[in-house]
């Protein structure tokens, strides 16, 4: 089978013929991949940053946001079967650990995690288990969902954890509306009543919040800062900061009210900020993993129902490095999709 694979830190990725995953165990399941979101993570994993915490064998297949149809199941497998369409969370877990046994998953002290330490969907066939798969309408179909395996089950489990936060009349500020944050704006106003205002250096992904529903849009410039304090009267009940670099950090803590929360989905950055600010107007500072299964069924939920959906960018395959390339400059609006053996062009947009 064809598959996406990193060969060396710091150079492309090569599109190798490599033998088709097995099943090893009773709980194993071999997907059929009809389509693999592209993530900025995978640029970092090129990049060399995962190596230190995941320790990757080289050469190893990437893709950690999978969606396709089961083709082969173990023997102890009974929640799906062989064409069932499906999409799978990121980390193949134990279920018996105690993270696992209280919901969560994404925590699991066994956890292997597919397309950073193990092979990925960036191929015609992966290799998961049964506790990583959601069974969906068979009128889903892949491309369309990818994404949301990861991307949009981040953006989503974020949004989740800070309801508590916006109730009606507060104000969530979203900086970045890219492949994760077009998801947050719509987990937003899917879940709260919150005002949403959303910033971005892109005109073009400023649009398509507002084609979202996002109620105030604010360019990243320098005026940026005072037309937040404008718009959320003093400042944001919650800001979600989906870029995590590049000064957004600094942006974002700077748009908060007092006892407002910084919530950092994005990363590559880093949040300096003195003690004595923390203390003295009751800020916090929140971290955001990939969510759990839950989450990811109730995105899927969300999903069905068309409250949330992806706008992406479809490629082959066989052009992985071309859409690598596209994310990493900046040109991609929404989710870049790797498709297997696409028909028709290798490049259309959703």
């Amino acid at each position: 089978m064809k598959a996406v694979r990193v060969h060396r830190y710091h150079e492309d990725p090569h599109l190798d013929d490599v033998d088709e995953p097995r099943i090893d165990g009773p709980w194993d399941i071999i997907v059929e991949i009809g389509a693999a979101g592209l993530c900025r993570t995978d640029l970092h994993i090129v990049q060399g940053q995962w190596d230190a915490i995941q320790h990757p064998s080289l050469p190893y297949t990437i893709g950690h946001e999978n969606a396709g149809w089961v083709r082969e199941v173990g023997s102890a497998v009974g929640n799906v079967s062989p064409g069932d369409t499906v999409i799978m969370h990121p980390l193949v877990t134990c279920g018996l650990c105690l993270p696992c046994r209280s919901g969560q998953d994404s925590h699991c002290e066994n956890a292997v995690f597919p397309g950073l330490n193990v092979d990925g969907g960036m191929a015609q066939f992966m290799k998961t288990n049964a506790r990583a798969v959601v069974k969906l309408d068979p009128s889903m179909l892949p491309a369309d969902i990818a994404a949301l395996a990861d991307a949009g089950l981040t953006a989503y489990h974020a949004v989740r954890k800070a309801v508590p936060l916006l109730p009606p009349g507060a104000h969530a500020v979203v900086i970045g509306s890219g492949g994760l944050g077009h998801i947050g704006v719509q987990s937003l106003l899917a879940l709260t009543a919150a005002t949403v205002t959303v910033v971005d250096t892109s005109e073009a992904a400023l649009e398509l919040a507002r084609q979202l529903g996002a109620h105030h849009t604010v360019v990243s410039d320098p005026n940026a800062a005072a037309e937040l304090m404008d718009i959320t009267g003093g400042g944001a009940h919650v800001v979600f900061d989906f870029v995590g670099e590049h000064g957004t950090e600094a942006q974002g803590l700077a748009a908060l009210r007092n006892r407002g929360s910084y919530y950092t989905i994005g990363y590559g950055g880093k949040v300096e900020l003195e003690t004595l600010s923390i203390i003295s107007r009751e800020i916090n500072v929140v971290g955001n993993l990939v969510g759990t299964y839950t989450d990811l069924v109730e995105l899927m939920n969300l999903t069905a129902r068309g409250l949330v959906s992806l706008h992406t960018t479809v490629y082959d395959l066989a052009d992985a490095v071309q859409a690598m390339h596209d994310l990493d400059a900046g040109t991609l609006v929404g989710r870049g999709i790797l498709v297997p053996q696409a028909s028709g062009s290798s490049l259309q947009t959703h």
